[in-house]
């Protein structure tokens, strides 16, 4: 046998290696955008930063420092310059992969940062491997701006695993549907009709305002906003308002709300405030030709016909008065039962024959 030269020994002596394997090195130098690893080959593997990770622009020494072990994947034996271009990227992708596809069969729920805001929906990234979230299964609500979601936390399940053809398809949306079941299913449990409930205004409407509960909607009706008259909730509410409301009725899923408690009832104590023959003031809430309604209080109006505007002849009561017009009028006449009062004003006003005998 031919003696081997010293050379010949020593590439012998190293290990052998091929495109695709995993192997494992110490790191003898890091720069700004390269790591050089010892792996046991007669030349070093070489990560440059595309390699290492997704995100542009990493400082590699902040990264990994000399002396540290690693595994990469090797990309190329030799990389043109003698030297083994290596992947840790790709290598935690294939792991990456691995544990999205047992989170596929296990259905597990994942949590990973969104990388990407993307026209059709969202991508993050789980262990250097990517899931794309389609805008339809991001949320349970039409959403059209994602860009909220951007570097966010989130939680979602993978729905298709195909990674032969790169196609790993995440959910956030039926997580958030059956969340709300589970939500919803414990609010009508314990809510009853009577009860006193808080929420946040989701949308206000011209004819109400709905308010989440925590697990379902109520509708706040335009009528139930309040004692007094309510011309536009708009003015009154809006989005994201915080609401302590009353349940007014539970139909199905349906919740009736309002703000008219009992104990704020301005007709509890209206006998005795506007009992026939006490003088009281008011504001002209509206008008018709055959009167005008005056608001004594909010939840509290009292007709005052045009036959009681004066001792004078007033055809309609806008000849003689106008809307927000604060007017002073007798009470006479008082139904609890129906909630009507009758006004005059004529009644405080002296009569002309008498006018005229003081002036003399």
């Amino acid at each position: 046998m031919s003696e081997l030269s010293f050379e010949q020994m020593l590439e012998e002596s190293l290990k052998t290696i091929r495109t695709g394997e995993i192997v494992t090195g110490k790191v003898i130098d890091v720069k700004e955008d390269e790591i050089v690893l010892n792996i046991g080959y007669k030349s070093d593997g070489i990560i440059p930063r595309s390699e290492y990770t997704n995100e542009a622009n990493v400082d590699l020494r902040t990264q990994v420092q000399v002396g540290d072990e690693m595994e990469a994947k090797v990309v190329k034996v030799n990389d043109g310059e003698g030297q083994v271009a290596l992947s840790y990227k790709r290598l935690a992708a294939d792991k990456g992969n691995k544990r999205l596809e047992e989170a596929f069969e296990n259905h597990e729920v994942l949590t990973a940062k969104v990388a990407q805001v993307l026209d059709g929906g969202l991508s993050v990234v789980v262990d250097e491997a990517r899931v794309f979230i389609p805008a339809s299964l991001v949320s349970d609500t039409y959403e059209k701006d994602l860009t909220k979601y951007a570097g966010q936390d989130i939680d979602f399940v993978i729905t298709e695993f195909n990674p032969k053809r790169r196609r790993v398809i995440g959910d956030r949306k039926q997580l958030m549907v059956a969340k709300k079941a589970e939500m919803q299913k414990e609010l009508f449990e314990r809510i009853h009709a009577g009860d006193t409930v808080e929420g946040t205004v989701k949308n206000v409407t011209d004819f109400g305002a709905f308010v989440d509960l925590g697990g379902a909607d109520g509708l706040l009706h335009i009528s139930e906003m309040s004692w007094g008259r309510v011309e536009n909730p708009k003015k009154v509410f809006k989005t994201g308002d915080h609401v302590k409301a009353l349940i007014k009725d539970i139909n199905g899923e349906k919740i009736a709300l309002s703000l008219k408690f009992p104990e704020q009832n301005p007709w509890a104590n209206a006998a005795e405030k506007y009992a026939v023959g006490n003088v009281v003031t008011g504001r002209v809430a509206r008008m018709t030709d055959f009167g005008a309604f005056v608001e004594l209080e909010p939840g509290v109006d009292a007709l005052l016909h045009v036959s009681q505007i004066s001792r004078d002849h007033v055809d309609k009561p806008a000849d003689a008065l106008t809307i927000g017009q604060e007017i002073e009028a007798k009470v006479v006449d008082f139904n609890g039962e129906d909630r009507k009062i009758s006004l005059s004003m004529k009644a405080l006003q002296a009569p002309a024959e008498q006018n005229e005998a003081d002036a003399e």
